[in-house]
């Protein structure tokens, strides 16, 4: 994948083979990789979207039992969708632009009234929540 890291770490349970033939089922060939761990065992794994919903299950079972073997205490994987809980870039962008707009482009003493509801508005400390 052109978008990834040259080096990024996922499962060992995977066998390589498994992760090139995986790749391209996925939006992007976005393989999983291994985000961020905790001391308790805990890890966050990005994963882009399966292309073929009829892959999708197969490919998805596969690689959330990779992850389980690889988690000290083998626990199970707890997926989320972020895509339907996050903004996406663009709206992140929208905000922050707007935020740098309230801060440094706008005399204060004019806005100082409505500054607050203004920052509400931006939507940037909701995305960065």
């Amino acid at each position: 994948s052109p978008s990834l890291p040259e080096y990024f770490v996922v499962p060992s349970s995977l066998a390589d083979q498994d992760l090139k033939l995986y790749s391209y089922s996925f939006i992007g060939r976005r393989m999983p990789s291994w985000s961020w761990n905790h001391p308790n065992g805990s890890a966050l794994v990005r994963m882009a979207n399966i292309k073929d919903v009829l892959q999708q299950r197969r490919i998805d079972q596969r690689i959330c039992n990779a992850i389980t073997r690889s988690h000290p205490l083998r626990s199970d994987v707890y997926k989320s969708d972020l895509d339907k809980c996050l903004p996406n870039i663009q709206e992140i962008q929208a905000a922050h632009v707007k935020l740098k707009q309230l801060c440094v482009n706008e005399p204060f003493e004019e806005t100082e009234e409505k500054w607050l509801s203004s920052l509400e508005n931006t939507h940037w400390l909701d995305y960065i929540r």
